[in-house]
């Protein structure tokens, strides 16, 4: 059983060792860029870009301490990161003045007291680093019961990352907030299986590696991640090489940095030096092995070999050829594959770097040759072969080519391979025709037969509309190219005198352009409105039951006598009136937006006194009842 564990415990190991490379790294022209963009942070009047980039340049224009403080006093930041910036930047440039005192007293006021999230805390708690102010046990035992009640009501990955930090710098007295790490990375997200990050971009991401890390660290505890999540990580951080801000930069070199420290975990860069295609003459193989930031690796690997298998014949070029490492270069490892003779193709490169294993893929360039190339005229019909003549390649026929629309351009050539010397297609092959006075061209694809010869036949008749009908004098040309062959070419064959029957659509060649005419727009023509009979008898329809409403009361003999002279009554009667009149005047004159303004206002009234009515009413039911028990 325990021999069985220990095989399977290698064999887990070497499945994660085996991972732990990835195909990018910081590149010196990323580096270039990243120094101009920290440079312009300097200038900027931005204070974070300021703090940022000063965290990030060697030399800083000793005028920069005098710009601190007006940019300070601009700045629309929460004080706290106004203070942090501040005090940051001013202690990476060196200032030899002091911090201002409203600041350092802001910085000492806002550490007694407790802060309201843990990004707060963070500042605070750096800025006063910053200025060396004391930070005792007694604050320490502060902050962090501060930190824990704010991790309690906020355990986003914002609030936890800030809180790692702050716990990394209090020591024992934020111990606690280690076990919420596991918290936090289960919310990382996997991209295509190859990447890991946190909702949030690259911000987020960096803040909780590197905060995690850092409590790790403080701690002496083991990292919070295994070799696979190191690498997904790294693949991450890499894909967001392009970023364009000063803190972006920053923290992403921040991140990268503390992935690498890590020895046990730490992912390398294994990628192909150059674009990856090898000239046939001289198939040097570079391989560039370097820290994520590009930098050589410490100590130097004792060994690096490679392993070349083709792609398409899957036969192995050579295996475990030993790299030997450039003395330029201490990231780059080559060996020359001359002596394996490879020919054009695609091929695999499996790299073992010590421990680690990346697997490349690298195209090895041919040339190629034009065995012959015949033109010729012949007829559309086929009642006759056609007349061919042989061009050399790199020359063109000395006599010019004559053909009409009951004839047809043929063309007919092979490309050899100048290694094999055996018949090969490209992925490009085409006939361009190019007119020599207008200059216009047009271009077919010459496609190849079983036999790998390329053929091209042109009906002049049929094709006089793609030409415009335009008879003269044309080029004719070949283009090859193709992603294996280092030699494409564009070669003048001939030229042919082509004369077209027929005559182009007459179009707008010979009229005078001029203004259309401008567009109106109409509106719909009304419809026709019915007769004045036809609306009348439609009103008194309408009013009809009104009437009949009157008819009824008067028959039933409505009493009125009853009526109760009151405000309320008369508030009451009257607003229903003047809410059935607004429905009226809706119906002829008003918008429905002024008809609810006017509306609110009414109802509202009509209810109040609706309602004292209604409990006058009742109350007069009641003493009417007890009068008569």
């Amino acid at each position: 059983m325990k021999t069985t564990g220990l095989f399977l415990m290698i064999c887990l190991v070497s499945s994660v060792w085996a991972t732990r490379a990835v195909n990018k790294r910081i590149t010196p022209q990323d580096q270039e860029r990243y120094q101009r963009i920290f440079a312009d942070g300097l200038k900027s009047s931005d204070l974070q870009a300021v703090y940022y980039s000063s965290l990030n340049v060697a030399k800083v224009d000793p005028e920069a301490c005098k710009r601190l403080t007006a940019i300070y006093s601009e700045s629309k930041l929460n004080d706290f990161e106004k203070n942090f910036y501040l005090t940051g930047a001013w202690k990476n440039f060196g200032c030899k003045d002091s911090v201002p005192a409203k600041v350092k007293d802001a910085v000492k006021a806002a550490l007694a007291k407790d802060a309201g999230s843990s990004q707060e805390l963070y500042f605070n708690l750096n800025s006063a680093k910053f200025l060396s102010l004391p930070i005792d046990e007694a604050v320490k035992t502060q902050v962090g019961k501060n930190l824990q009640a704010i991790l309690k009501k906020d355990d986003s990955l914002n609030s936890l990352g800030h809180g790692f930090v702050v716990a990394s710098e209090i020591g024992a007295q934020g111990a606690y907030a280690f076990d919420r790490i596991e918290e936090a990375f289960v919310q990382a997200d996997e991209v295509d299986g190859k990447m890991l990050q946190f909702e949030g971009g690259l911000s987020i991401t960096a803040l909780v590696v590197n905060s995690a890390f850092k409590l790790s660290a403080s701690l002496k505890k083991p990292v919070p991640l295994n070799a696979d999540q190191a690498v997904k990580f790294a693949a991450y951080f890499l894909s967001r090489a392009s970023v364009q801000t000063p803190k972006g930069i920053s923290i992403l070199l921040e991140a990268l940095n503390t992935l690498s420290s890590e020895k046990s975990i730490a992912p390398i860069s294994v990628t192909l030096g150059g674009n990856g295609q090898l000239q046939h003459d001289s198939p040097i193989l570079a391989v560039q092995i370097s820290d994520l930031q590009g930098k050589a690796i410490k100590p130097a690997l004792a060994v690096v070999s490679a392993t070349v298998t083709s792609k398409i014949t899957k036969q192995p070029l050579g295996t475990k050829f030993n790299l030997v490492p450039s003395n330029s270069d201490p990231t780059t490892y080559t060996f020359n594959l001359k002596s394996s003779n490879p020919t054009r193709g695609q091929y695999k490169v499996d790299v073992e770097a010590g421990t680690y294993k990346q697997s490349l893929a690298v195209a090895v360039l041919g040339k190629v040759k034009v065995d012959s190339l015949e033109i010729g005229i012949g007829d559309s019909d086929s009642t006759s072969a056609p007349k061919k003549y042989t061009v050399k390649y790199g020359s063109k026929l000395d006599s010019e080519l004559a053909a009409d629309s009951q004839q047809k351009l043929v063309l007919r050539t092979q490309l050899l391979d100048e290694t094999t010397g055996k018949p090969v297609t490209v992925h490009q092959a085409f006939v361009l025709l190019k007119n020599k006075a207008t200059k216009q061209e047009i271009i077919f694809v010459a496609e190849a037969d079983t036999s790998k010869t390329y053929k091209f036949e042109m009906d002049v008749g049929a094709r006089s509309a793609d030409f415009g009908f335009k008879s003269g004098a044309y080029s004719v040309e070949i283009i090859v190219g193709d992603a294996l062959i280092s030699n494409s070419f564009r070669w003048l064959v001939a030229d042919v005198n082509i004369k077209f029957t027929g005559e182009a659509p007459k179009e707008s060649a010979n009229l005078v352009r001029q203004p259309l005419p401008e567009i109106i727009h109409q509106f719909r023509v009304p419809e026709k409105r019915p007769l004045r009979v036809v609306s009348d008898l439609f009103t008194a329809l309408c009013l009809a039951p009104l009437g009949l409403l009157i008819l009824l009361w008067l028959k039933l003999r409505a009493n009125v006598s009853n009526f109760p002279f009151s405000l309320s009554a008369i508030g009451f009667h009257l607003g229903l009136g003047t809410i059935l009149a607004l429905f009226g005047v809706f119906w002829l004159k008003l918008n429905m937006f002024d008809t609810v303004r006017y509306l609110i206002p009414l109802a509202l009234a009509t209810f109040l006194c609706g309602n004292r009515l209604l409990r006058s009413i009742a109350a007069a039911r009641g003493a009417s009842s007890e009068k008569q028990q």
